[in-house]
């Protein structure tokens, strides 16, 4: 059962179709990325999936219920981890739960079960400013996680990040949703990080932006370090290259 789509979605602004006609499916306990260019409007699909906007034309559907234009349905984690400067680690995950109406107490019992799973066991106590960037991403994961545990909507989630904490949040983050199998759609302008990442990678280009091809991640999971530096990888990325060039050159 597919656990999240998007049909026939357009959006202008000011007379300017910013996306057009572009549909995308995200079945249950998927990773789905959306890869493409600046510009090509992936913020603005996300905008619609999440609620926030109301396309111009087409629909979204959660589990089979029309979503379009509801917000509070799938999480959505921006680039940024938001965190709270003045509150504590522990309440800053836990505030999707209170902000839904459960008692602070229950809500922080029912965040602290998951620090261990996500790695921040001992963190509770602790203010954002004390966290690397790292585990500062990964206690902005665990509160998009406690806002809904059906999709999640992460864009370009470990681009602030330096290359080497960068390829240990990929490997960690594949095991953990492996434990939790949480369906994610999330945005990259990282094509290395798309393939090793996803089960499948949407690109998307042009202006307006349309989805130009989709492409299947095959290498099981959870995936070896040395993916990233086998043939299979390597055709990937020749595949996803060539697609953006030939439509860099219409």
């Amino acid at each position: 059962m597919e656990n999240l789509t998007a049909r026939d979605i357009t959006v202008s602004f000011d007379g300017v179709k910013i996306i057009d006609n572009i549909s995308i499916e995200l079945n249950k306990g998927e990773i789905v990325c959306l890869l493409g260019v600046s510009g090509a409007g992936k913020t603005t699909l996300f905008n619609v999936i999440s609620g926030l906007l109301t396309p111009d034309n087409g629909t979204v559907e959660l589990d089979s219920e029309v979503i379009t234009g509801k917000a509070g349905k799938v999480s959505y984690m921006l680039q940024k981890d938001l965190l709270l400067p003045f509150k504590t680690i522990l309440d800053n995950v836990s505030l999707p739960l209170i902000i839904r109406g459960m008692k602070k107490r229950i809500a922080r019992e029912t965040a602290t079960k998951y620090f261990k799973e996500f790695g921040l066991e001992g963190t509770q106590k602790k203010y954002p400013s004390q966290l690397s960037g790292g585990m500062r991403q990964r206690a902005a994961l665990l509160r998009t996680y406690l806002f809904s545990d059906k999709v999640a909507l992460l864009d370009e989630p470990f681009s602030a990040l330096d290359t080497i904490t960068k390829g240990n949040m990929h490997d960690w983050y594949l095991e953990v949703m492996e434990q939790i199998k949480l369906s994610t759609l999330f945005i990259t302008h990282d094509i290395d990080e798309a393939i090793h990442l996803s089960d499948r990678i949407y690109i998307m280009t042009g202006k307006p932006g349309r989805i130009t091809e989709e492409i299947m991640v095959k290498e099981p999971k959870p995936r070896n370090k040395d993916f990233i530096v086998s043939k299979e990888f390597v055709e990937y990325k020749k595949q996803i290259l060539k697609v953006l060039e030939q439509e860099a050159a219409v």
